[in-house]
């Protein structure tokens, strides 16, 4: 089983569905709303622990409602959540969601994840050394991004970090990590003087480009590799990229390959957006394995 960590936000999503999004000034009717879990890093940590990881979540809620559904949340779905600390000087992070034609803009509002501490990443140290791989994001403020990662370097642990939403990251912080994960949009925000073929020629078998239904893109340190997406039609495309990072470390973990470990990613990625909701959406092992698509040879158990 893999033992993972992921260091990232928790949140509560709040998500309208409409036939198409208001321009400013204009009042429209929607066609449904319901509040969800989210963040980015519950939401990897939920993709993890559904396909058999053994998760530990740090972090930080508030000590309001929405935050001890958080937390139950996670524990429901067997996640440690011993290092998710709870603070009384903000709300817990929130993000408010529109989605049209199955496509999502979301406003994120950090709140309580904004509090995490290096003191607080001190006291799970043990936690990140027993890990197989530890994963983190950008909606954690960046000194604690790059206290992780540089742990993690130092003690030889291997590292997925997922840049989003997209912030300006050092170059050291970059070599420090094992992979580096942005969407398309991502990578142009971050290397805006690099082509595509550029940038994953500089940082091989480390920059992985998710694109989404074009599939995922990386250099092998001899050539590009695409590793196609597998077409479904999509309902909500919220927590792809997420439910991808949690099933890539899953998979690497287990100890498939670069390219099979991506497939593993874009099929549990393509059978979440068949569902509505960013954790909601998320396959278990089972539901991967019931899947004509599942390989039998990735053998996760």
């Amino acid at each position: 089983m893999s033992n993972m960590t992921v260091v990232g936000s928790l949140s509560t999503d709040f998500v309208v569905t409409a036939d198409k999004r208001p321009t400013v000034g204009e009042t429209i009717f929607g066609e449904l709303f319901t509040t969800t879990f989210g963040g980015k890093g519950a939401n990897q940590a939920v993709a993890a622990a559904r396909l058999g990881g053994q998760v530990s979540m740090i972090g930080t809620v508030g000590s309001d409602l929405f935050g001890k559904e958080i937390v139950l949340n996670l524990e429901n779905n067997s996640i440690d959540t011993t290092f998710v600390e709870r603070v009384t000087q903000k709300p817990s992070g929130s993000a408010h969601i529109t989605v049209v034609d199955g496509d999502n803009s979301i406003i994120y509002i950090p709140g309580a994840n904004d509090e995490i501490t290096k003191e607080q990443i001190n006291l799970a140290q043990s936690q990140l050394e027993s890990s197989d791989v530890v994963i983190i994001q950008n909606e954690t403020p960046l000194d604690i991004i790059e206290q992780v990662i540089q742990t993690c370097f130092e003690k030889g642990i291997k590292t997925i970090y997922n840049p989003a939403p997209a912030k300006k990251v050092d170059q050291a912080l970059i070599d420090q990590v094992t992979y580096f994960t942005p969407n398309e949009s991502e990578f142009t925000l971050l290397f805006p003087t690099l082509t595509l073929s550029e940038g994953m020629a500089k940082y091989p078998n480390k920059l992985i480009v998710t694109m989404g239904s074009k599939g995922v893109y990386f250099n092998d340190g001899e050539k590009e590799v695409h590793v196609d997406s597998y077409k479904v039609t999509p309902i909500d495309t919220t927590g792809a990229g997420d439910t991808f990072n949690g099933a890539f470390g899953v998979a690497l973990t287990a100890g498939l390959d670069m390219i099979e470990s991506i497939r593993f990613g874009n099929l549990a990625a393509a059978l979440s957006i068949q569902k509505f909701g960013a954790q909601s959406g998320m396959p278990t092992l089972v539901e991967m394995k019931e899947s004509g698509l599942y390989e039998k040879e990735w053998n996760i158990k």
